[in-house]
């Protein structure tokens, strides 16, 4: 079997996942070559990380001005992209100019702009973009695909899905470059991508029109002020304010966070601790949307980021019944090290009410590892031999700009007040 070659552009806290399992499970078949990255603290550290707990010769390095350079140069067949979201456009499109195809962690880009932008490289070069929706592939949320598909509710008319961020992985978007929305999208782009491909992946359709509501409620400076806070603090790291604080986060006492971002601030400034009480935020902790698909289909949604559980609750009303899940995740900060993989389960059940019937409950398969046991599944996707899949788990660009649109048509109707119809945004 030919080596498959990959380079990496962004070494920051989602990186490993996927350099991580090359450099563990996929290194009889695949080549890790090289980082990219603006940081080279961060780069280094990425290569001690890849020497001290995979026993992998370190890779080459190369700063962000240098990217097209690092293709000319390794070759690569593939280019993975964990960078910054609103820059995921510019790496993606020119790696396939230079003949690469491309992986790339979601959200795909963050607005209708450059989503377009990327269609219309797909087109031109003829390359493959690869969007990591780990979700689709957990055990439970397979499950609920092999459930609609069998038609055990019948044709599915409404859908309310509830999802909740808790006060260490909600909190955690606004301590970090998502904070800003121009970087992200928002969580309606950035984190809310994953569920509105749930939907799109559950129910085998499109969003057609999308109505939003929803703000800054919790955090910032201004809804603290209004609770009665006095003590405030730009950054946790050398504040007497952010002691005691639960909300701060203390990059010096995790070995981890300290190397990978406290150290690599003398490079770009780039500050991982903010205050989620402080200015400068402008993305939204709790959101409400209504979308329309084009079977008709009718969601209810929404994404509130300060819960004291995280996890989801979603109810399918269908013309044969209803079917209920509830899933309930461990608490996770982005790279944090002591913390549990991200969407690491802590609960979970999926009920069927018939129409006429009693109820019952549908056992689940355990699945091991991050996302509900969904990563080694998807790792093996995009790295290993893919099996045959009745499910098209897998999500090409076309999946990663559907469960977009969702959210950008969502930030216009914010802007507007207006329904958003989702085919006027791009074209594919």
């Amino acid at each position: 079997m030919q080596m498959k070659k990959y380079v990496l552009v962004g070494t920051g806290g989602r990186a490993e996942f996927f350099y991580g399992a090359l450099a563990r499970d996929y290194r009889d078949t695949s080549k890790l070559l090289a980082f990219c990255d603006v940081n080279q603290t961060r780069m280094d550290y990425a290569n001690e990380l890849l020497t001290e707990n995979y026993d992998h010769p370190p890779v080459n390095t190369y700063k962000s001005d240098r990217f097209e350079e690092m293709i000319n140069t390794e070759k690569p067949d593939y280019v993975i992209v964990t960078t910054v979201d609103r820059t995921h456009h510019r790496y993606i499109i020119k790696s396939m100019e230079l003949g690469c195809n491309v992986i790339t962690e979601k959200p795909m880009t963050v607005d209708q702009e450059k989503c377009q932008e990327i269609i219309d490289a797909v087109n031109r070069t003829g390359k493959e973009v690869r969007v990591t929706f780990n979700y689709r592939y957990a055990p439970h949320n397979t499950k609920v695909r092999e459930l609609l598909k069998d038609g055990v509710i019948g044709d599915v008319i409404s859908v309310n899905f509830e999802w909740a961020l808790d006060t260490q992985h909600g909190a955690d978007y606004f301590r970090r470059w998502h904070r800003d929305k121009r970087n992200s999208g928002g969580l309606l782009v950035h984190k809310s991508t994953h569920h509105f491909d749930l939907v799109n992946f559950w129910l085998g359709t499109e969003p057609e029109t999308v109505y939003a509501s929803g703000g800054l409620r919790f955090y910032g400076k201004e809804n603290a002020e209004a609770r009665g806070v006095t003590k405030f603090y730009q950054r946790a790291h050398g504040s007497e304010n952010a002691k005691g604080d639960p909300f701060a986060l203390h990059l010096e006492e995790n070995e981890h966070l300290k190397a990978m971002y406290l150290d690599a601030e003398k490079e770009d400034g780039y500050q991982r601790d903010q205050s989620v009480f402080g200015d400068g935020i402008s993305i939204e902790d709790t959101l409400g949307v209504i979308v329309t698909y084009k079977n008709k289909t009718l969601l209810t949604y929404s994404l509130n980021a300060y819960l004291p559980w995280e996890g989801f609750i979603i109810s399918f009303n269908g013309t044969k019944g209803r079917m209920d899940v509830k899933v309930i995740e461990r608490s996770y900060i982005n790279s944090g090290g002591e913390k549990s993989e991200e969407g690491a389960l802590e609960n979970k059940s999926i009920w069927i009410q018939p129409m006429f019937g009693r109820p019952y409950e549908v056992e689940i398969e355990e699945g091991e590892g991050g996302h509900g046991g969904g990563d080694p599944v998807l790792l093996q996707d995009i790295f290993g031999t893919p099996e045959d899949d009745e499910y098209n788990r897998a999500a090409t660009h076309v999946d990663g700009a559907m469960s977009i649109l969702t959210g950008i048509a969502g930030n216009i109707s914010l802007k507007t007040g207006q329904a958003v119809k989702v085919d006027e945004l791009i074209k594919i």
